[in-house]
């Protein structure tokens, strides 16, 4: 346990069970995948439609952002598998950690905390809205910025777990802004896009729809097929 995780845990927890209000807000947030990338999404949606001329540069970001955000998901599984485990803040004896109201202490067994995959993910798609709009792609950050420090809040992460996944969550979306790269990944789609726009977009949706929902049904899917492999494998 370093210093830096253990003063800012110790500074959050303090406040924990002390306001129900605060704990209820806290709890919606930091539970809720719906809540948590769905302003983000809209972002995509809205620089996606505002400029309709040949050559939209706007769409090549969100197509390749799109296949950058769903790479840090593989990223960063393999690192909290390849790294070794860390256990969740809110289950270390050490810190003594009172779980706020709302928050299931049980939460993530056996998922190691680093780093944050929603760190990574959020950070990946806030930094893409950021190059898109300066405007609300600072608006973005900062609402991601918020949610991670909920996660601290809950016991879910250290916050070395979310500063490291947010460097590297921010690190990985700016591949799109090499041109080479961002025309190769976005060249095909693209074309799709424009001579089949009845099919396209119906996938679009349905990518953006997993992404506003941090693929929430999948990853219960993988946490299910987890735990049970951990229990086959350890009995």
């Amino acid at each position: 346990m370093n210093q830096f995780d253990a003063n800012i845990l110790h500074f959050l927890n303090q406040f924990a069970r002390r306001s129900l209000a605060l704990d209820d807000l806290n709890s919606m947030i930091s539970a809720s995948h719906v809540a948590l990338a769905v302003p983000v999404v809209a972002i995509f949606w809205w620089a996606w439609f505002r400029d309709e001329g040949e050559d939209n540069e706007d769409r090549r970001i969100i197509i390749s952002s799109i296949f950058l955000c769903t790479a840090s998901i593989f990223i960063a599984r393999v690192l909290a598998i390849s790294l070794p485990y860390r256990e969740r803040p809110m289950r270390t004896p050490l810190l003594q950690f009172r779980v706020p109201f709302g928050i299931s202490p049980d939460h993530l067994i056996q998922w190691s905390s680093f780093p944050s995959d929603h760190a990574i993910f959020l950070f990946c798609m806030a930094m893409s809205a950021f190059f898109l709009s300066r405007k609300w792609g600072s608006i973005a950050l900062a609402y991601v910025f918020l949610i991670c420090v909920s996660r601290v809040y809950s016991g879910i992460h250290y916050p070395t777990d979310i500063l490291v996944g947010a460097l590297l969550g921010a690190g990985i979306a700016c591949l799109s802004l090499i041109k080479g790269f961002r025309d190769r990944i976005s060249s095909k789609p693209i074309r799709w896009a424009e001579r089949s726009p009845t099919s396209f977009y119906p996938c679009f949706y349905l990518v953006t729809f997993l992404f506003g929902t941090m693929f929430e049904s999948l990853r219960e899917v993988a946490s299910t097929a987890w735990i049970i492999s951990y229990h086959l494998t350890h009995h």
